[in-house]
């Protein structure tokens, strides 16, 4: 085809320049110039007034049956000849009466499907929006429990979130509740709601779990009430076992002998930092979003500290600055700057020999709480400490949200000094 004296060219591209408009005042003022090609009908190279050169494509939509415009790039960035097979692709659609806009929506839909729709790459993008709003125990948990879900999938040759059928969300479950039955029941919530997050981000199109009844997928387990020593002669063995060990991790041996005199939950104990430790006024502030009950209009959870409590604390700074590590965490683990593993007291408990429910002998560090709970009602015969006081200890509010809202705005601290030096000198008796 023979050039045309008004095609474009580079050469002419290069000298374009916006429109000079005069107005009524008299001034100039530069205003958007635009030039179609006559190579290609509705490409147009639109120069505005910052002389930046934008390649525009304007159409009549089969579809729509509206005027639209795209644009796809500035001028020398894309190239004329590239802007013409841009323009040709475009006049090609239209041809077959598909919209260029909706096709390039449709493509980059199927670009993001086959990047973040892939399970595992939407698993990672789920658990950074978790990370959150859920504490840092809590995070690493789902991250634990959903290694297994990638792996699961992989071994199962399932990429894609929309690929995933009933069948192996049922199989997965059913697969862990054999290994772990209290996990599979934390992971059909999970994975609802992994779903809803997919759903609303285009990865597939229904929550298949949404309407499925946990009880139908998983066996309900029997409730079992943590085991809990309330007999004072083998409540004295727990304790002298605990004081007179010398076998183990020392940072494990001293959160074994903090639970003894502090109620705390066992991701709370594992998890304890210094930065919630004040030794000179003798207090513990764990912040509220790092305890089970999360409620933002609840106070931070706040203990006074013994001085049995302050002793073994400052045994363990000790044992720590010896190795000129104090890091952020109170229990040390094996990697020095990370925090015991809440199972890791529990494995101690059985070392011991508290493993024997028949004979009343068995513990776990939850069971501490219960222990503390039971042993106070029974101690406590003259009612010196009010059962708002001892829930208190325990981080327990009241489930009625009016009376919470009155009952959590009690200052407590002095009763919870009176009661938790109670409680380290009863625990300090036995070891006599």
């Amino acid at each position: 085809m023979a050039r045309n004296k008004n095609d474009l060219t580079d050469l002419k591209i290069k000298h374009l320049k916006p429109t000079i408009r005069i107005e009524i005042d008299g001034n100039e003022r530069l205003v958007v110039n635009q030039i179609s090609d006559n190579k290609v009908k509705g490409l147009y190279l639109t120069v505005k007034p910052n002389y930046n050169k934008l390649w525009e494509f304007r159409y009549t939509s089969p579809t729509k049956k509206s005027r639209r415009r795209t644009s796809f790039g500035n001028y020398p960035e894309v190239s004329l000849l590239k802007a013409r097979e841009i323009g040709l692709k475009y006049r090609e659609l239209l041809a077959n009466n598909i919209d260029p806009i909706d096709n390039k929506r449709e493509e980059n839909n199927l670009m993001v499907l086959n990047t973040k729709g892939k399970i595992k790459s939407a698993i990672i993008e789920w658990l950074v929006k978790e990370s959150l709003s859920t504490t840092e125990t809590t995070h690493k948990s789902k991250k634990m429990i959903f290694n297994y879900v990638i792996d699961f999938f992989r071994k199962e040759n399932i990429t894609f979130v929309n690929e995933i059928k009933l069948l192996d969300i049922t199989k997965l479950l059913q697969e862990k509740e054999k290994t772990a039955p209290e996990t599979a029941s934390k992971l059909f919530n999970y994975i609802g709601n992994f779903l809803k997050f997919c759903v609303l981000k285009g990865y597939c199109e229904l929550n298949l779990i949404a309407s499925i009844r946990k009880k139908d997928v998983l066996v309900k387990k029997e409730v079992m009430h943590m085991p809990k020593i309330t007999d004072i002669q083998i409540l004295k063995k727990l304790i002298v076992s605990i004081y007179s060990n010398e076998e183990g991790s020392i940072s494990i041996r001293n959160a074994l002998k903090i639970v003894l005199h502090l109620p705390l939950r066992p991701e709370n104990l594992a998890n304890l930092k210094w930065e919630y430790i004040d030794i000179e006024n003798k207090t513990l502030i764990i912040p509220r979003a790092m305890m089970k009950v999360k409620n933002k209009n609840l106070p931070d959870f706040l203990l006074p500290l013994t001085d049995e409590v302050i002793e073994i604390l400052i045994n363990q700074k000790n044992y720590i600055e010896e190795y000129s590590i104090l890091g952020e965490y109170v229990f040390i683990g094996k990697k020095l700057n990370s925090p015991i593993n809440k199972e890791s007291t529990n494995k101690a408990l059985k070392r011991l020999g508290f493993n024997d429910e028949a004979k009343g002998q068995k513990i776990r560090t939850h069971g501490f709480r219960g222990i503390f709970r039971s042993m106070i009602d029974t101690l406590d015969d003259k009612n010196k400490f009010p059962f708002e006081v001892k829930e208190r200890a325990l981080d327990h509010f009241e489930e009625n949200k009016v009376a919470r809202a009155y009952n959590h705005k009690s200052d407590y601290s002095k009763q919870l000094k009176n009661l938790m030096n109670f409680w380290s000198d009863f625990i300090i008796s036995l070891n006599l």
